[in-house]
C-alpha cells in the first residue's frame, strides 16, 4: 500500500507537470523558442495615448484589444524631447537615442553652406527607383546614428532581412535604418510603392506585380463612410461642424472621392495625394505589408527578421479635422481592424510564439484651437510668418538693412551667421535680442537660444528637453515654446504637434507575442527604451548611440 501511495503521488506530480506543458483542453505548450523569427514595429502617425482609451470598448476583440489583453501594456510612455514632429520621432524610435544624439531635430532645418531648408531624408546623390523622380531622392543619409535593425543586421552577419514601409518616405526610411535590404513609400504621381538606389537598383518582381493591380486608383474611385454605426462616434464632435477643414466644400461624411479629387483639389488628375489623407492610405500600407513578408520569406527560418509598418493616414486626417473629429475616431476604429486583419495573417502564417510586435506612435497632437476657446480653455494661433516679417524689420531697425534671418521652421529662427560675423556682432548677444522680441508675442511661453545649450546640462523639464532637441549642426539659432494649447498655423489645416505637452508626447506603448506577458504598466518610461528593449530581447548590441534603457517588465 505504502508504495502504491507513493506511486500515486509521484503520477500526481508527473500529471500536473505534464498539464503545465501541454496546456489546457488540449491547447499546445507556449514554449517561445530563444529568439522571436520576426520582429515588427507597428507606428501610427499621430495617434494619442487617450484614443486607445476612448475607443477602447469600440475596438474588435481580435485588433488593439488583443494586443492589450494578451501583451504588455505600457500607459505612460513619452517623448522627452521638445519638437515632437514625425521624423525625430521615427528615429528615437529606432535608435533608442534623442534626436541631439541621432540627428534628426526636426522634420526640415537649415543648411546655412547650401542655403536651402532641407527635408529629413533628401538626399540628392540617390536615384529614384519605381515613381517619379523627386520622390525617389530619400535615403538615410541624415540619420547619425544606428538602429536596432542595423546591430540586427551587422549581429547576424547580413543574414537577418530587414525591411521597412510607410506611406511617408521619411517614416519607412527613419525607421528601417541604414543597412535595410529595403525601404518603400508610396509615390503621390504614380500612385505606386517606390525606393531609391540607396537599397535597390529596381524594384523586386513582386512589388511590381502589387503596383500594376492599381489599389491607389481603386480606393480613390469610391467612397469613404463611416466604419461603423453613427452610435460609435457619439463622444466625437457633431460630423458637420465649423471647426473642421474638411475637403474643399465638404466636411462630413460621405465623402466622393472621386469627386473630391477631380473637383475639389488643385493639381494634375492623375496625382494621388488625396488618398494620403484617407483611411484607405493604411489599409494599401497592411496589404503591401502583408505581401512582402509572404514573397521576402520573413520569419521563416531561425534567424530573427525585423520589419517596420508605418501608417501615416492618421497624421494627415488629425490636421485636417482634429483629434475629436468623427473623421478621426472612424480612421482609428480603421486602424484597429488594420491590425486584426495583420494579427490574423501574422498568427496564422508565423505563429504569436514567433514573432515580436511592438504598437506605438510617433507623436500626438492638439486639439483644435477653436474647439478649445469654445470650452474656454486658453488656446490660439500662433502666425508664424506675420512674426518673422516683424523680427526682420526689428533686426533692420537695430542693426541695419540686411539679411539677417536666414529662415524658420518647426518653431526655430536660423540667423544668418556669415552676415553676423562680417558685422563682428556676437552670436550670442544677437539670439538674446532674438529671444527679448519673439517672446513679447500672444502665445509664445518662451524663446531660448540654443547658445544657452552648448555647455550647460538641465536636470529636467523643458529646459531638459530642448537639450534633448539640440543638434550643433542642425538646430536653429532660438528655438520658441508655445503656452499649452497654442499651435502653429499651417495651410488649411487646423491643428497641429510639435510641443512637449501631454497631448503631444504621450503615446501609447504595447508588447505582443513570443515571451510577452500579460501586463499593465503604469510608470514612465521614455520612447527612446524601445531600441534598447529590442537589442536586449534579441540579443544584440545596442545601437551605437542608445541611451534608452530596457524596459524590466519585458525582461522577466
Amino acid at each position: 500500500m505504502k508504495n502504491y501511495n507513493v506511486l500515486l503521488r509521484v503520477s500526481a506530480v508527473l500529471i500536473m507537470l505534464t498539464s503545465l506543458f501541454t496546456g489546457v483542453s488540449g491547447q499546445g505548450a507556449y514554449l517561445p523558442p530563444e529568439k522571436p523569427k520576426l520582429v515588427i514595429g507597428i507606428i501610427v502617425e499621430q495617434l494619442r495615448y487617450d484614443h486607445i482609451e476612448r475607443f477602447r470598448d469600440r475596438f474588435s476583440d481580435n485588433g488593439i484589444k488583443r494586443l492589450i489583453n494578451e501583451g504588455t501594456y505600457f500607459r505612460n510612455a513619452s517623448f522627452e524631447y521638445m519638437l515632437t514632429q514625425s521624423a525625430p520621432g521615427h528615429a528615437t524610435i529606432a535608435t533608442g537615442a534623442e534626436p541631439s544624439s541621432h540627428g534628426i531635430p526636426s522634420d526640415n532645418w537649415y543648411v546655412p553652406l547650401k542655403n536651402e531648408l532641407i527635408y529629413s531624408t533628401k538626399d540628392a546623390q540617390v536615384n529614384p527607383v519605381g515613381g517619379s523622380f523627386e520622390s525617389g531622392l530619400h535615403s538615410p543619409v541624415n540619420l547619425q546614428a544606428s538602429t536596432f535593425s542595423d546591430e540586427l543586421k551587422m549581429a547576424s552577419n547580413q543574414k537577418a532581412k530587414v525591411f521597412s514601409i510607410g506611406i511617408k518616405e521619411s517614416s519607412s526610411i527613419l525607421s528601417g535604418g541604414h543597412a535595410a535590404d529595403g525601404s518603400f513609400w508610396f509615390d503621390n504621381t504614380t500612385g505606386t510603392w517606390m525606393s531609391s538606389s540607396y537599397y535597390l537598383d529596381s524594384l523586386p518582381g513582386w512589388v511590381t506585380d502589387f503596383n500594376a493591380l492599381n489599389h491607389a486608383e481603386s480606393y480613390l474611385n469610391n467612397s469613404w463612410e463611416m466604419f461603423r454605426s453613427a452610435e460609435n462616434y457619439t463622444d466625437c464632435l457633431p460630423d458637420s461642424n465649423k471647426f473642421e477643414a474638411g475637403f474643399g466644400s465638404v466636411s462630413y461624411f460621405p465623402y466622393d472621392l472621386k469627386k473630391i479629387r477631380s473637383k475639389e483639389l488643385t493639381g494634375p488628375r492623375d496625382n494621388f495625394s488625396l488618398l494620403r489623407e484617407t483611411p484607405f492610405a493604411n489599409s494599401l500600407t497592411t496589404s503591401f505589408a502583408m505581401r512582402l513578408i509572404d514573397r521576402e520569406n520573413l520569419g521563416r527560418d531561425d534567424i530573427t527578421d525585423y520589419l517596420s509598418i508605418c501608417y501615416s493616414a492618421t497624421d494627415n486626417i488629425g490636421h485636417r479635422f482634429g483629434p475629436s473629429s468623427v473623421e478621426m475616431g472612424d480612421a482609428i476604429l480603421r486602424i484597429d481592424d488594420e491590425i486584426r486583419y495583420l494579427l490574423s495573417y501574422l498568427n496564422d502564417s508565423i505563429g504569436k510564439k514567433n514573432i515580436l510586435v511592438y504598437f506605438t506612435s510617433a507623436h500626438g497632437i492638439s486639439e483644435i484651437p477653436a474647439v478649445l476657446e469654445n470650452n474656454r480653455i486658453p488656446s490660439g494661433y500662433f502666425r508664424q510668418n506675420q512674426a518673422v516679417q516683424l523680427l526682420r524689420s526689428y533686426m533692420n531697425a537695430v542693426y541695419g538693412e540686411g539679411d539677417w534671418i536666414k529662415g524658420y521652421s518647426e518653431r526655430q529662427v536660423f540667423l544668418n551667421r556669415t552676415l553676423i560675423e562680417d558685422a563682428r556682432l556676437p552670436l550670442d548677444e544677437v539670439q538674446k535680442k532674438v529671444t527679448r522680441f519673439l517672446v513679447q508675442f500672444t502665445g509664445v511661453a518662451a524663446a531660448y537660444p540654443y547658445s544657452a545649450f552648448e555647455s550647460n546640462d538641465f536636470g529636467n523639464g523643458n529646459l531638459k528637453r530642448i537639450m534633448n532637441n539640440f543638434n550643433a549642426q542642425r538646430s536653429g539659432d532660438v528655438i520658441i515654446t508655445l503656452n499649452p494649447g497654442w499651435v502653429e498655423k499651417e495651410g488649411e489645416y487646423v491643428t497641429n504637434h510639435n510641443s512637449p505637452y501631454e497631448y503631444d508626447s504621450h503615446v501609447p506603448l504595447i508588447w505582443y507575442g513570443w515571451a510577452i506577458n500579460r501586463e499593465n504598466v503604469t510608470r514612465k518610461v521614455n520612447m527612446a527604451d524601445i531600441a534598447a528593449t529590442l537589442s536586449s530581447l534579441c540579443k544584440v548590441p545596442y545601437p551605437n548611440a542608445c541611451t534608452g534603457q530596457p524596459l524590466i517588465e519585458l525582461m522577466r
